[in-house]
């Protein structure tokens, strides 16, 4: 089955840090040819976190911008959300969106899980 799968939610207290992967499945044949995080608070609409297009270009939602990166490892398997500086107002559920692709083949939209992200203090 074609898929990303989250990993790397979890509590943390403001001021903290967490790092977030969405590893596309099965990585011996599908790369991550450009995504997205997402993140959906209680009661709120799903909103855009952080993109990277196709040649690296990033681009981040105004709150949070300075603190949140988003990259892919160097063979695009995983792509990753690292998170610096959380906030209360970070607690989401957090979801990755991702193109993947192989060679010869039309790229397949995923969406991840969901992992929890929750900072207290």
């Amino acid at each position: 089955q074609v898929q990303v799968v989250e990993s790397g939610g979890g509590l943390v207290h403001t001021g903290g840090s967490l790092r977030l992967s969405c590893a596309a499945a099965p990585k011996s044949i599908f790369t991550i040819d450009r995504g997205g995080w997402y993140r959906q608070a209680p009661g709120q609409e799903r909103e855009l976190v952080a993109t990277v297009t196709s040649d690296g270009v990033t681009n981040y939602a105004d709150s949070v911008k300075g603190r949140f990166t988003i990259s892919r490892d160097n063979r695009k398997t995983t792509m990753y959300l690292q998170m610096n500086s959380l906030k209360p107002e970070d607690t989401a559920v957090y979801y990755c969106n991702a193109a993947l692709i192989r060679p010869f083949d039309r790229a397949l939209e995923r969406w991840g899980q969901g992992t929890q992200v929750t900072v207290v203090g």
